[in-house]
């Protein structure tokens, strides 16, 4: 069995100096989704109502002030958005972090809906400049792509390499009310004096100037894919131009503090590990991996021994998916061309790798293949998520049913010969942002029952359940979402010129547009609910007023035409003079953080409807329940959890669970089957399929129905009439005020346990190896920067 050494490493002083271990912490990630800032930080910093009245005595609107400020979209969705509540949390727990990523200077797009569909325009928020960054020039340095390798008696060479210049730029990340201040810091790509001066030198100036877009190309977007690996080379150089110039960095810093230490000769790398600890968010930074090992046997001349040992022992990997088309697996022959000498480094892991395997398993050709970093076939790839698992101490999922299935399906063979290194850290969301920032008055409704000490340890909500049955506090809260509705309302008919009944529930669902999301069933559900009031004017009906909110990939066709059919629909339900006020269908464009901070608040019913088994784990579901909404959803993801926490009759459960699914992919999943046995389904399809809400384009959603009959890996019929009788108890329950928000009251009252300061800490003490909240003092001769 292979054994983490981790820990034995961690008790380990410095032959040199017997030092104690001074750790820092580095986060890399390819997407921070930092959203606005200067609210946030008002309110770290212990401001805002300060500020409110500076401006209010100018005679100024500080709200007006905080909508100037662009998003700083610089991810996708939940993996991004889940980097910067971590960034926020480990500020606030004093623990000396910093992220690392790309300053990209087109983020995620705006998404415009233009007759219906989904149109992408580029998003230049750094047109009018970002006064949150400080850029340091001082720190540029040089990243290689392309050359070859050449192998000495001194040892291997990258040589003829192209030249990159890797510029940071420092964004400051305050901690809530405690005096620390980490930083974020994003590389710009920018070519050299000297590129391709070969050009010049031939007298093709003009040439010369133009290729340097090609190497400042690397930063300036953002790929726009979410769950969805895209192998393309520009994307490769984004991975790997932001480990080179942060391994730089960190090594720089390590050298250059008093905790390391010298033997006289050359930087002691002994205690590395024991000061470096590098999180890799997802796949996307694996080539971290290769690049510190190289940069240990290549340049600082240790031997491979001693070289993997620190490796492994200073990496640490989240895994965010275990949907195939989003695990990275890049072609070996793009690494031959762009990072010659890592594919050499890559195959020397695995031939190492595979030998251990040989000694425990002799004989299994299959399980080598499996394990194998090296995929075969027609065109070799390296996949990126075993090169992680091989090249770190610790593996974790984002939520115990993704950390299951990760543990005992995708990665079995991995963690039966290391089980100790697979764990779980749920994942969290700060409540700073996400309710002292976006909820003020149910943030300060909790602290007149409870104080304010929630804010910092979220798990003091469990107080709230002393006040279910409290009359006066039901009301209150009542009020306050009765409030936000109003505001969000008033908000949706200036934008979309649509009135709302604000007695309507408000019903939302916003997300990445994704198959396994199943905005789909929310659909073909939303058209039920239209057939019924329309078979039925007269009859007494729950209104609604449904929200759904999310962008497709660009380059996704089938999330794409949901969109599409999601509009379609909502401008005949809207439209049409019989259904009244009764339903109506909003989908929001352009949806992004700022966005999400203003509906959520205002959210009576959120939607978390994927297939069991297929989201990791969510962070919206977190953000509606801590805002008090009542959730819909399958045992998937953090759902599980919710309802753990809140016990599960306070949630509206519905569908397969994993296991249910296990089973019916055993049987083969049969749509027609389910569909024949839902009247109203059959009636929905038929209404589809005959042009009923694409008028004159009969054919226009005919994939749609496709793939929902002949291809759907996602079960949509399989699970329609049970999320159709699960709505019929949400229409039940909604029904009586006093009972909804004595249910809205438990669930706020047990979202203590999703604080991303909880998910931090545990990845301090379970991973890390460090205890949080103990603010540690820097050498006073330590640079600045550091």
């Amino acid at each position: 069995m292979f054994e983490c050494t981790r820990w034995t490493l961690w008790s380990r002083k410095c032959i040199f100096c017997n030092a104690n271990s001074y750790l820092r912490i580095y986060y890399l990630s390819l997407e921070f989704y930092m959203g606005r800032t200067l609210q946030n930080t008002m309110i770290n910093l212990g401001l805002e109502s300060a500020c409110d009245e500076a401006m209010y005595q100018m005679g100024l609107d500080v709200e007006e002030l905080e909508e100037i400020e662009n998003d700083a979209g610089l991810g996708n969705g939940g993996l991004g958005r889940l980097a910067a509540c971590f960034l926020d949390s480990m500020a606030t727990l004093g623990l000396a972090a910093y992220g690392y990523g790309i300053r990209y200077e087109y983020g995620i797009f705006n998404q415009k809906i233009k007759d219906g569909w989904q149109v992408e325009e580029a998003d230049e928020w750094l047109r009018h400049g970002n006064p949150w960054e400080k850029a340091r020039p001082e720190y540029v340095l040089p990243v290689y792509f392309y050359g070859y390798v050449q192998h000495t008696k001194d040892g291997a060479k990258w040589i003829n390499a192209e030249v990159v210049l890797a510029i940071p730029y420092d964004t400051p990340v305050p901690g809530y009310l405690n005096n620390t201040v980490n930083t974020l810091r994003l590389w710009s790509a920018k070519a050299p004096n000297d590129f391709h001066l070969h050009h010049f030198n031939a007298g093709d100036y003009i040439q010369a100037v133009l290729d340097r877009n090609i190497a400042e190309n690397i930063s300036r977007v953002l790929y726009p894919n979410d769950n969805f690996f895209e192998g393309k080379e520009l994307r490769l150089k984004q991975e790997y131009f932001v480990v080179a110039a942060s391994l730089q960095d960190i090594i720089r810093r390590f050298k250059s503090s008093k905790f390391g230490c010298r033997d006289n000769i050359r930087i002691c790398f002994d205690s590395f590990a024991d000061k470096v600890a590098i999180q890799l968010n997802d796949t996307h930074p694996a080539l971290a991996i290769p690049e510190l090992l190289r940069i240990l046997v290549d340049i600082e001349k240790l031997d491979w021994d001693q070289a993997w040992t620190i490796t492994k022992n200073t990496f640490a990997y989240t895994n965010h998916t275990i949907l195939p088309e989003a695990l990275e697996r890049w072609p070996v022959s793009l690494f031959e061309k762009l990072l010659p000498r890592h594919l050499e480094i890559i195959y020397e892991i695995n031939q190492r790798h595979l030998d251990k395997i040989r000694t425990i398993f002799p004989g299994d050709e299959q399980r080598l293949r499996r394990m194998s970093l090296i995929e075969e076939g027609p065109e070799k790839k390296i996949n990126m998520a075993h090169l992680c698992i091989v090249g770190s101490h610790a593996v974790n999922g984002v939520a115990k049913i993704h950390s299951m299935i990760i543990k005992d399906q995708v990665f079995k063979d991995f963690s039966d010969i290391e089980p100790i290194k697979f764990q779980n850290k749920t994942n969290g969301i700060t409540p700073r942002r996400w309710l002292l920032l976006c909820n003020p008055a149910l943030a300060d409704l909790i602290a007149e029952k409870i104080g304010v000490g929630y804010t910092k340890e979220l798990n003091q909500l469990q107080k709230l359940h002393a006040f279910v049955n409290n009359d006066h506090f039901i009301r209150e809260v009542f009020s306050v979402k009765k409030a936000n509705k109003a505001k969000l309302a008033s908000m949706l008919e200036k934008e979309y010129g649509i009135h709302i009944n604000i007695s309507s529930m408000f019903d939302v669902h916003m997300k990445r547009i994704h198959e396994y999301k199943r905005q789909l069933m929310n659909c073909l559900y939303i058209i039920v609910m239209y057939n019924r009031i329309k078979k039925e004017p007269n009859k007494a009906f729950v209104p609604r007023t449904v929200i759904i909110g999310g962008k497709a990939a660009p380059g996704y066709y089938m999330a794409k035409l949901i969109i599409k059919l999601i509009t379609s629909v909502a401008h005949v339900v809207n439209n049409d003079p019989i259904i009244g006020n009764k339903l109506k269908v909003i989908f929001l464009e352009n949806y992004r953080v700022s966005l999400a901070e203003k509906v959520i608040p205002a959210a009576e019913l959120s939607q978390q409807i994927s297939t069991a088994g297929t989201e990791a784990s969510g962070t919206g579901n977190m953000k509606f329940m801590l805002n008090g909404a009542l959730t819909i959803g399958t045992m998937d993801g953090a759902n599980v959890e919710m309802a753990e926490e809140a016990g599960e009759k306070n949630l509206f459960i519905f569908g397969m669970r994993v296991q249910d699914v296990k089973e019916l992919d055993k049987k083969r999943y049969n749509a027609t089957q389910f569909y024949e046995k839902i009247p109203e389904l059959y009636t929905v399809i038929d209404q589809i399929a005959s042009g009923y809400f694409s008028p004159g384009q009969p054919d226009l959603f005919r994939d749609i129905l496709t793939m929902l009959f002949h291809h759907d890996r996602f079960k949509v019929f399989a699970d329609f009439q049970s999320y159709m009788e699960t709505q019929e108890k949400v229409n039940q329950l909604y029904q009586d005020p006093v009972e909804w928000t004595k249910m809205v009251i438990k669930n706020i009252a047990s979202s203590g346990k999703f604080s991303s300061d909880r998910t931090i800490s545990e990845y301090a003490r379970d991973i890390w190896g460090v205890e949080p909240k103990a603010m540690k003092i820097p050498h006073p001769t330590e640079p600045k920067d550091s």
